[in-house]
């Protein structure tokens, strides 16, 4: 296991920062091109057919849920700060759509053995210190070890 202070750099285990990840829109266009996006539920009154920063769903007349979720490579190398990077942009979404946060789960992925414990541990402080900030606790999630470290939130 890699000591904290001699581990690589975050920014250096991605092949892009951030949002630079995401796939290029012709290439998921023409990926998704042969599947349905907008899903005819009458419930669902924002889908995958919108491209809006989160799916809207109608439980009642007076309540809807809206779920998004976010999540990227390093931008920077301080640990906390990238966790509170990535949870804010994933709370973003929520808040871009004129909704409240009430909870998160946490996606985690990290290339274990090149990044330490303590490094992983102060991510996750980072965005667990966003979600409580904005009344949304982080209440679980999923963690993966993979080759590029990545983090964000349902």
């Amino acid at each position: 296991m890699p000591d904290h202070h001699t581990e690589p750099r975050l920014t250096s285990l991605a092949h892009g920062g951030g949002c630079g990840c995401k796939l290029a829109p012709n290439v998921l266009a023409d990926i998704l091109s042969e599947m349905p996006l907008s899903l005819g539920h009458s419930d669902l009154i924002v889908d995958a057919g919108k491209s809006d920063d989160a799916a809207v769903y109608l439980i009642n007349e007076t309540t809807t849920l809206v779920a998004t979720t976010d999540f990227f490579t390093p931008i920077v190398d301080d640990p906390h700060t990238f966790g509170r990077i990535a949870a804010t942009n994933a709370l973003s979404d929520i808040f871009a759509m004129g909704a409240k946060p009430i909870f998160c789960l946490a996606i985690v992925g990290m290339p274990i053995g090149k990044i330490a414990n303590e490094t992983i541990r102060a991510i996750l402080a980072g965005g667990r210190s966003v979600a409580e900030a904005a009344g949304a606790p982080i209440a679980g999630g999923h963690s993966i070890d993979s080759a590029e470290p990545i983090y964000g939130l349902v």
